[in-house]
């Protein structure tokens, strides 16, 4: 019976909620997937005895408990229960599973417990790219480049297992010791290196590093616990070698913590800007204004966006535009604009029930709809390709009664996601069929990797990002060398392809080399952005100004 009650408590507790029981919300500090979240405030109203008995859906879990013919596992029920509940609502309410919750809130928790290297396994063994400064494995003595053949007892090189099976591996709670048998470049026999678990940080920040002189990159992968921070602290840096101007990229971040998108919010806009707001079901507005705080408000700023940008991203790509504080340039972002509030169940598992509605300062909701049901509102993106939207501004029409003009007289859109100032289209510039063979059998990226295996001691001394551009510039002979190991590997040279797809293989090549130094994004991005023409944009617009 007390699996019953447990279940039971965990359904009345979620019907009281999806009822709207719950009254009054202020914007939160939590966050669920693709987006931002917002906390609730009231009491939680007495329902009667009368009203729990008659709810048929714990009346049908008691008639079951009592009377069914066979021993069921009412857990299990009443979790499946819960789920097909909450899918008759919205595409962002969830249940998590008290088994997953784990996994679902550590890329927005800021660390995890575990080794501290990031890897690849493109040949079925797993190869180092780096090790995490001042983490374990550093202490232990991995080195980049080393490949782990055996982890424990295991042998895990060509084996075909799962890269999540490897990470469960290396991972575990801090404090506990793995013995990893390396293979390392020079020594004959595998190198045991014992590794303590500890804890390693999780960066929201991919690169920051200056792109042209006097322009600033920075690009953030999501909003964590302290991406703010960690923005704050990047262009503190890149202030100090020159930055004026900056080129924030929130392509692909699909959101996160919603206070930290208005603490970068308030790194850029002069005090009293409204930055974003909410309302409930019942119409209740809370709104959140800038601090007047920021070291950054004169600064010219353009933030690059797309469709993969979604709750966090699209409010402050929204309170920068609708205070004509910058300019965005890309594609119209994801559309998503409801407000999830986080709610804890005893067992470990949690609801995130959607609670209100996010609007940019002009008023536009962010939402795109969701009436169609859930499969129509998955297949948006492919209908965006169907219709031609990521590769021309002309297929997209605009509703005139969602029409909002900002206090600069800029005129912008509602009716889901945020759409660009500049508008470029997804770019398909130099791919030709030996492209295509060299990077769908994954040769492009293998020679990198055997390419940073040649010039391991000079790769690993890279220190700046020009140190990495002298470097690669040097070697004059770097695509010659790629189209030799691509034909002993089975794909031969089409110098006409080649030629058409020059600047895409060279410029991969040297981002991906860059990528496999200790500079790590920084490396990769300052390498691929010459043939990204969002990028390329805002540079331009950036040095017109």
């Amino acid at each position: 019976m007390d699996k019953y009650r447990n279940s039971k408590r965990k359904i009345i507790f979620l019907l009281i909620l999806a009822a709207g029981v719950i009254g009054g919300i202020f914007i939160g500090m939590m966050s669920a997937g693709r987006g931002a979240t917002g906390n609730m405030g009231g009491q939680m109203p007495r329902l009667s005895p009368k009203s729990f008995s008659e709810n048929k859906l714990v009346y049908t879990l008691s008639l079951i408990d009592k009377l069914y013919v066979d021993p069921v596992d009412l857990d299990t029920i009443s979790e499946s229960a819960i789920e097909n509940l909450i899918m008759q609502l919205d595409p962002h309410s969830s249940y998590i599973p008290a088994s997953d919750f784990a996994t679902v809130n550590e890329a927005l928790d800021g660390e995890f417990d575990g080794i501290g290297v990031q890897f690849n396994m493109g040949t079925d063994t797993v190869i180092v790219l780096s090790v995490i400064p001042g983490g374990p494995s550093e202490a232990a003595g991995v080195f980049n480049g080393d490949r782990i053949i055996t982890i424990d007892d295991s042998l895990v090189a060509g084996q075909k297992i799962p890269q999540n099976d490897i990470v469960k591996m290396l991972r575990g709670k801090r404090g506990t010791e793995v013995t990893l048998g390396l293979q390392r470049q020079g020594i004959d026999e595998l190198v045991p290196v014992t590794v303590t678990r500890g804890v390693i940080p999780v960066t929201s920040l991919d690169a920051a590093f200056m792109i042209q002189p006097g322009i600033g990159f920075i690009k953030l992968s999501a909003f964590s616990k302290n991406s703010a921070r960690e923005i704050g602290a990047a262009m503190n840096r890149l202030s100090e070698h020159g930055m004026t101007k900056l080129i924030l990229d929130l392509r692909g971040n699909s959101g996160g913590f919603l206070d930290q998108a208005i603490d970068i919010a308030n790194e850029f806009l002069p005090a009293r800007q409204l930055i974003v707001y909410t309302e409930d079901r019942h119409g209740n507005r809370n709104e959140q204004f800038s601090n007047g705080r920021g070291y950054y408000t004169d600064m010219d700023l353009v933030v690059l966006v797309d469709e993969g940008s979604a709750s966090s991203s699209e409010i402050l790509a929204g309170a920068i535009q609708d205070n004509d504080r910058g300019w965005l340039v890309g594609r119209r972002t994801f559309g998503k604009g409801l407000v999830q509030q986080q709610i804890p169940y005893g067992d470990g598992s949690a609801l995130r029930l959607t609670i209100a509605r996010y609007y940019t300062p002009t008023g536009r909701s962010i939402q795109k709809p969701y009436d169609n049901g859930l499969d129509e509102y998955n297949s948006d993106i492919w209908h965006r390709i169907e219709h031609q939207e990521l590769f021309t501004a002309d297929s997209i029409r605009f509703d005139d009664s969602l029409k909002f003009v900002t206090p600069g007289g800029r005129v912008v859109y509602g009716g889901g996601g945020i759409m660009p100032d500049y508008f470029v289209p997804l770019d398909t510039t130099g791919y030709s069929n030996y492209y295509s063979q060299v990077w769908g059998r994954n040769i492009l990226y293998r020679y990198t990797i055997d390419y940073t295996d040649r010039h391991r001691e000079r790769i690993n001394s890279i220190t700046s990002v020009p140190e990495l551009q002298q470097m690669l510039d040097s070697d004059t002979g770097l695509l010659n060398d790629f189209i030799a190991y691509a034909a002993r590997h089975g794909i031969a040279p089409d110098y006409r392809d080649i030629a058409i797809s020059r600047d895409l293989i060279l410029a991969q090549l040297r981002a991906y080399i860059g990528r496999n130094t200790p500079l790590d994004y920084d490396g990769y991005y300052a390498n691929i952005y010459v043939i990204d023409p969002t990028i390329l944009k805002a540079i331009e617009i950036l040095q017109d100004e």
